[in-house]
């Protein structure tokens, strides 16, 4: 039977798309079948199917991606923020309550060491010294042991808390101990550079006296008044000192002494050299030397005589000032040498020849 060119054209055309759609079968493991009617609607209806549950599986787990990612951050957000409720359970709050007993019991037992103190000393005043060092020692224990207390009865004492209390003190000993440690470094610097030495009687921050100790935390000047003062290493350092001997007995001193302008100067300096020369704490070796200088004194035009001269030792400074002070001052009224005093001058009415 023969067909038409059209009809066998047809044919043609629907066994080559039959061959494509087996070898498509073959390639994703289906097995080949004999061709059916309705076979092409049915595979694409089958495609069509699969496609859309595929759609339908994936859009929760987009979903779910979607979520997981906008929770992400809180999550990061909450691991970065402290546990407060871990930090509340290191607290023992039946402790907290025995902890503030220790704490009053430990400033009445402080109270009453002072009153104790305070009465002991008062009977046997020659054992108060002892009795306050006494004294500062033991409420220095007494706070420490307080402390120690406190800690181990408020908190648990897990590796945490050890951590974080170990830390703490690491930053309060650190800061507490800056002063002391540049304190030691200056007064290594010190002993090394030796500005002034033991001994030595030095002006600094208003205070004269001499050097009595040089340790490596402070410096402690003894004043002429009799009173001991320390100064940390580092403020020396850092402000000017200056020293009258430096390592020498003798030391230079200066007594000022003020007279009238119409007053005999040049037998004032002699009176002045021969009471420094007869005394007997000056240092014969070094000169002696009177400055003398115009200048204003209260409102008074008056002389100003200095004299310099040398102590030959340096704890007869004031010795020496005083016995030279009051023989120049007799030796000024035996010779009518007077203080300054308000001059008056008439002036004439006749002009000045030219």
């Amino acid at each position: 039977m023969t067909h038409s060119p059209h009809r066998q054209s047809f044919v043609r055309y629907r066994e080559a798309f039959i061959g494509r759609e087996g070898q498509s079968s073959a390639r994703y493991g289906a097995a080949r079948q004999p061709l059916v009617p309705g076979s092409c609607r049915q595979s694409f209806i089958r495609r069509r199917d699969s496609h859309q549950s595929s759609v339908r599986r994936g859009a929760p787990t987009a979903l779910a991606v979607g979520l997981l990612a906008l929770a992400w951050p809180s999550s990061a957000l909450a691991q970065d923020a402290p546990d407060v409720e871990q930090l509340i359970t290191f607290v023992r709050w039946s402790g907290v309550l025995v902890s503030l007993g220790v704490i009053v019991g430990a400033s009445l037992l402080v109270r009453f060491m002072h009153g104790l103190v305070v009465g002991l000393g008062n009977r046997f005043t020659s054992y108060r010294l002892t009795l306050q060092k006494v004294e500062s020692f033991a409420r220095f224990a007494i706070y420490i042991v307080t402390g120690g207390a406190v800690i181990a009865l408020s908190f648990r004492l897990t590796d945490t808390v050890l951590a974080l209390v170990g830390g703490t003190l690491a930053v309060a000993v650190g800061f507490a101990m800056r002063d002391l440690v540049a304190a030691m470094i200056a007064g290594v610097t010190i002993m090394m550079d030796r500005p002034f030495q033991v001994g030595d009687r030095v002006h600094f921050a208003g205070q004269y006296g001499d050097i009595t100790a040089i340790g490596l935390r402070s410096v402690r000047i003894q004043t002429l008044d009799d009173a001991v003062v320390t100064v940390p290493n580092n403020k020396l350092l850092t402000e000017v000192t200056s020293s009258g001997n430096y390592g020498a007995l003798f030391m230079q001193t200066q007594i000022d002494f003020y007279i009238g302008i119409d007053q005999d100067v040049e037998l004032a300096e002699r009176i002045l050299k021969e009471a420094m020369l007869t005394s007997q704490y000056v240092y014969l070796a070094r000169p002696i030397a009177v400055g003398v200088r115009q200048m204003i004194k209260d409102q008074y035009v008056a002389v100003h005589l200095r004299l310099r001269g040398y102590v030959l030792d340096t704890k007869y400074e004031k010795a020496l000032e005083t016995d030279v002070s009051k023989r120049a001052l007799i030796a000024f009224r035996e010779h009518n040498i007077f203080p300054p005093a308000i001059l008056s001058r008439q002036l004439s009415a006749e002009p000045l020849s030219p």
